[in-house]
């Protein structure tokens, strides 16, 4: 790494020397000179240092063609100084140029960045000029060299740092205001899919750790809109039913995103721990995107109960109450687990599973003898068949979900296998994890 440094800034100086050589015999050029008058006037130079910038992508490269002009001598401080004033404000042509079909704060990011050096320039040409208008400074028209210029490209970057810096949430204003929401009057606020940059793919591990921030990301959207979709049957709220809607719709585009991402990263010279993480994040976001349609259906029957103006007996509300609660648990062991990398706290999760089931059955089971002794109706039937199969669907992705984080870390990856392995009889562990919820979560 030290070689490569080195060798870098001897071509780095190489290149300077040669251009250095190649423009000093422009200083007996006449043409030459009167080029030089025409960016006399500070606004066309600094017109002339942007769009040089700007064209070549680099401020370092245009200061070193700046640099060696100097050599002929026939460039002036005068001259200069506006040339690097607009050197700086065409370097933010990179920036600008990367945030293309990035998401609004990378588009943000650039316009600050924009923003910090045209302020700057306007500030520093307006002091620097105010105050030559009474001075007159004898040093504008005396050549400047190499060093000067790299001087005052310095003396600009630090002034202007320490001007803007007690001036940082007004530009963080500005640039919102530049990039705004564009949000319709009444609309819920859109939160943005993370555009996962395909530069980063040639950084396999750094583009498997974007994804992984991602999916966690999607993770949290999803417990978002299925904890708003259990509370609607305790509290109904038609804004609730809108976030949730717009959460679902959320949801599914991370999927979209995250998946043909990973999709080509997987292509990539992956290490195994990398490749791992991969395959889990894969089969993840499909259980994440199933429980997020999951919370629209809950929605549904919480919503068909409002609309009706109906609900369940008093035992039938107090056993729904008991899988609301256990449901409610399980998402919380499996997403926390996922989001915090937490082994222990994926190892609860198939026990509670397992327990699900038997509540899932005995609710089912319950509600057909009230309906047999007619203490209940067919349509209410229905719609609680629709939520505890719901409710039980959403404990089997989470089941998933922990499978896969745990098999992420086991020398062999067959998450069936393990979850067999795990209800074994003789597996006693197990089984104690399972009467531990079993007395937990007793129907009435």
């Amino acid at each position: 790494n030290i070689g490569t440094i080195m060798v870098g800034f001897a071509i780095l100086m190489y290149g300077m020397d040669n251009m250095s050589a190649a423009v000093k015999p422009l200083a007996d050029v006449p043409e030459f000179g009167n080029i030089l008058m025409a960016f006399s006037n500070p606004l066309m130079g600094v017109l002339a240092g942007t769009l040089i910038t700007a064209i070549i992508q680099s401020s370092s490269a245009s200061v070193g063609i700046l640099q060696a002009l100097c050599t002929t001598g026939s460039v002036t401080y005068g001259l200069a100084i506006p040339i690097i004033m607009g050197q700086n404000i065409g370097t933010c042509i990179t920036a600008i140029m990367s945030s293309v079909g990035a998401n609004k704060n990378a588009k943000r990011a650039a316009a600050i960045h924009l923003y910090f050096n045209l302020i700057g320039t306007v500030v520093c040409l307006a002091l620097f000029y105010g105050v030559n208008a009474f001075v007159h400074f004898d040093f504008l028209t005396e050549a400047v060299g190499p060093a000067n210029i790299a001087v005052i490209h310095s003396i600009f970057n630090v002034f202007t740092t320490l001007l803007l810096l007690p001036f940082g949430d007004q530009l963080v204003k500005l640039a919102h205001a530049t990039v705004g929401n564009h949000k319709k009057s009444g609309e819920l606020q859109e939160l943005e899919v993370p555009v996962l940059d395909e530069r980063f793919l040639e950084r396999p591990a750094f583009a498997c750790e974007q994804a992984m921030e991602a999916t966690k990301q999607m993770a949290e959207l999803t417990r978002e809109g299925f904890s708003m979709s259990v509370s609607l049957f305790d509290n109904f709220d038609e804004k609730k039913v809108a976030r949730i809607r717009e959460l679902e719709d959320i949801v599914d585009k991370y999927e979209d995103s995250v998946s043909s991402y990973l999709v080509k990263l997987s292509s990539r010279n992956l290490s195994d721990s990398d490749s791992r993480a991969l395959s889990m994040m894969l089969h993840c976001i499909g259980d994440f995107e199933r429980i997020s349609d999951h919370s629209v259906s809950v929605m549904a029957a919480a919503e068909e109960l409002h609309t009706k103006k109906i609900h369940f007996s008093e035992m039938g509300q107090q056993e729904l109450e008991v899988f609301k609660k256990a449901v409610m648990e399980i998402v919380g062991l499996a997403f926390d687990s996922f989001v915090n990398d937490d082994l222990t706290t994926a190892q609860e999760v198939e026990p509670l599973e397992e327990v699900m089931d038997y509540i899932n059955s005995q609710v089912k089971k319950r509600h057909v003898e009230r309906l047999q002794k007619g203490n209940c109706t067919i349509e209410m039937g229905f719609i609680l068949s629709d939520i505890c199969t719901n409710f039980e669907r959403v404990a089997d992705h989470c089941s998933n979900i922990a499978v896969y984080l745990i098999q992420r870390h086991e020398s062999e990856y067959d998450p069936h296998a393990y979850a067999d392995v795990l209800r074994r009889e003789d597996n006693k562990e197990f089984q104690q994890e399972c009467d531990k919820y079993r007395r937990k979560y007793v129907l009435p």
